[in-house]
């Protein structure tokens, strides 16, 4: 297929205006146009314009590489019995050790009560196919929730994904044939996120939306704008993030950023994320008991006021950005060919530098 005509066919999901916008829980809360639904104490909000309902909290699969097969087990039973119904992950996270384990761990709950959410790293549309199929066989199940682009950082991936043969092609007919219902990406930067959301009408947009880098550099800002003109949720990652690791401070986890680690923090962390507009839930950093304590502060959640937007806005000043250099390489289109981060997972990814 052309370029021109494949754009052409594409076009009115990508440009149009919002249509059949669901009510999205905005930066007081829930609106005031219906009761707060809520599983085992948990809240659900609504999904941008799909109408699914998700918990406030994540699971996030990319923990369960830390874990042998029955503590995997034991921590995706206990987190959807406190009210987790939104299971995320991606064959990146341990070259599919972790897909693995969250299939094995799923079975005897009932399907139809997760909204189970994977991703590819593929930006073709051959690539994307097979990483399709390979993760439904992984995950023991015929159809995704939500399926996502990965790790958009560059517009040039972005433009080959949305282009003929690109990836975008594969998640057409995997929701015509069954195998997807919704279509979202996740992205590290503002000019992916924005290229993406520009070129096509996704139901979600998963990105950082953080005490840290939103008080730093606004990072997030123009990403809730967009969505929220779409009516697209937003699916927050890094929402415990402290930043990158200070010169001479121990490393308490063997993870490539800081998190905050007492109830209180996680609380506020939450709840300042948990707060902006079309947010729909927030996925905690890769351990189980950052999970734990993530799903304790849902439960407890209530809307941030003034003065802990404050208190974190002064905590920020003492951390230190991890998605600055590379939000401001790619806005200069100077993109590194080293990690920025070596340990980071996410540069195992085989298109982040191509």
């Amino acid at each position: 297929m052309k370029r021109r005509t494949f754009l052409k066919a594409v076009g009115g999901i990508a440009t149009g205006g919002a249509l059949g916008v669901q009510s999205v829980l905005g930066t007081k809360g829930p609106t005031s146009t219906g009761r707060v639904e809520k599983v085992a104490g948990l809240p659900r909000r609504v999904l941008g314009r799909t109408g699914e309902k998700v918990s406030i909290v994540g699971f996030p699969g990319l923990a369960l590489i830390h874990y042998d097969q029955n503590r995997c087990n034991e921590g995706i039973a206990d987190a959807f019995k406190r009210g987790v119904n939104y299971f995320d992950v991606a064959p990146a996270y341990g070259n599919g050790d972790a897909e693995i384990k969250m299939g094995i761990g799923l079975q005897g709950i009932d399907r139809s009560r997760i909204f189970l959410a994977c991703k590819t790293n593929m930006r073709d549309k051959e690539g994307a196919r097979r990483e399709l199929e390979r993760s439904l066989k992984r995950l023991k199940t015929d159809y995704f929730d939500l399926y996502q682009l990965h790790h958009l950082r560059r517009p040039e991936e972005v433009k080959q994904a949305l282009g003929p043969d690109g990836a975008i092609e594969t998640f057409l007919n995997a929701k015509e044939q069954g195998k997807a219902k919704y279509l979202g990406f996740s992205a590290h930067t503002t000019k992916g996120a924005l290229e993406a959301m520009k070129g096509f009408r996704f139901d979600t947009v998963m990105f950082p939306i953080n005490f840290v880098e939103f008080f730093e550099m606004g990072f997030g800002k123009p990403v809730l704008e967009l969505a929220n003109k779409q009516g697209a949720a937003v699916l927050a990652i890094k929402p415990l993030s402290k930043g990158a690791w200070p010169k001479g401070v121990e490393r308490t986890r063997k993870w490539w950023y800081r998190t905050t680690e007492t109830q209180e923090e996680v609380s506020l962390a939450m709840r300042f994320t948990l707060s902006k507009t079309c947010v729909a839930a927030g996925t905690p950093p890769s351990f189980l008991d950052l999970l734990d304590k993530a799903i304790e502060a849902g439960k407890s959640y209530r809307p941030i006021t003034k003065a802990e937007t404050q208190k974190l806005e002064e905590m920020a000043k003492t951390c230190k950005s991890i998605f600055r250099r590379e939000e401001e390489q790619v806005a200069r289109g100077d993109f590194p060919h080293q990690p920025l981060y070596p340990d980071s997972p996410h540069e195992c990814c085989p298109c982040a530098y191509a």
